[in-house]
């Protein structure tokens, strides 16, 4: 028994009040995600938080709204300590049209109120640095996110998933990075991070190039995927048991794991080398080390965290 665990004699007391507390925690939860308009927030396993993509009669088109919910959301996750690890997933008949071109007309009356170029362009900068800012809070965030996509991914969607952690598809995903088409360059992430997902700058440009439509085994040899499900429901409990194979580990290990990949991919070697000595000499000394030795050395399954 550790330290932790005798200076929390209630627990002892009152088996079941965890439960009691989780339960609430849930309907709390799920009453909460009320307050976005575009998205769905649920908790369908202790620390694991599923966001869905909540536009399925526009097919989950990415309007102003959603942009912006998308990084109010996964900011608020960020820092919440019941939240260990994020499943994103798309509601309807697929994962996400990308943007939604009619809502983003609407965005461009405001440009069109300046009569001066540098004015129209200061509105224009507003929003791609406000729609890059909602695709990076899943970069950033420290829960690992784990994307699940079904039928079509296109344009912004793609920008999205990429800023996952991990990824998965169902057999008739299919991606697309559709900005050409549209006469504009991607601009929120894709052209950043999906040549550094895949591994192949030659695919990547092709598909930014030609807009093709990528299918999921592609996905699959490629990399952009981990792997692929049958259909939506299988996939998503299969996502599930991954989301909770994270959230049973040290979340002082998952995050600074998570930290130091993501800082390792954009410096050198050594920077990263020194990112991860710098992080260790504070995450080491955590009561999490010293219990997950304990664990590791007497076969110990049923050790557990404190929240983060």
């Amino acid at each position: 028994m550790s330290l932790r665990n005798l200076s929390r004699p209630i627990s002892f007391l009152y088996p079941n009040l965890s439960k009691v507390y989780n339960s609430f925690r849930i309907l709390k939860m799920s009453s909460a995600s009320n307050q976005y308009e575009t998205l769905s927030v649920s908790v369908p396993k202790e620390f694991i938080y599923h966001v869905e993509l909540n536009r399925p009669d526009k097919l989950n088109a990415m309007n102003n709204t959603m942009w912006l919910e998308i990084g109010k959301c996964f900011h608020a996750l960020d820092y919440d300590e019941n939240c260990r690890v994020i499943v994103l997933s798309g509601a309807g008949r697929l994962f996400c049209a990308g943007i939604d071109l009619m809502d983003a007309a609407n965005q461009g009356i405001e440009m069109g109120e300046q009569n001066d170029v540098v004015r129209r362009a200061k509105v224009l900068r507003k929003y791609i640095t406000q729609y890059q800012n909602s695709i990076t809070s899943l970069e950033i965030c420290k829960k690992p996110v784990l994307a699940a996509v079904h039928s079509g991914c296109i344009g912004g969607a793609v920008d999205l998933i990429t800023a996952a952690d991990i990824r998965y598809c169902t057999q008739d995903a299919w991606f697309q990075v559709k900005e050409v088409d549209i006469g504009m360059a991607a601009d929120v992430g894709t052209l950043q991070r999906l040549p550094k997902v895949i591994g192949s700058d030659s695919l990547v440009r092709e598909l930014c190039y030609t807009a093709r439509k990528f299918p999921a085994e592609e996905a699959l040899s490629s990399g952009l995927v981990s792997k692929v499900f049958k259909d939506k429901e299988s996939m998503l409990q299969g996502v599930l048991s991954v989301a909770e194979l994270i959230a049973i580990k040290s979340p002082v290990a998952v995050q600074g794991t998570k930290a130091n990949l993501v800082y390792s991919r954009d410096h050198t070697v050594q920077e990263g080398l020194d990112h991860i000595s710098q992080w260790n000499q504070m995450a080491l000394q955590s009561d999490d080390f010293a219990e997950a030795t304990v664990a590791a050395a007497t076969k110990n399954k049923d050790v557990v965290f404190a929240k983060l």
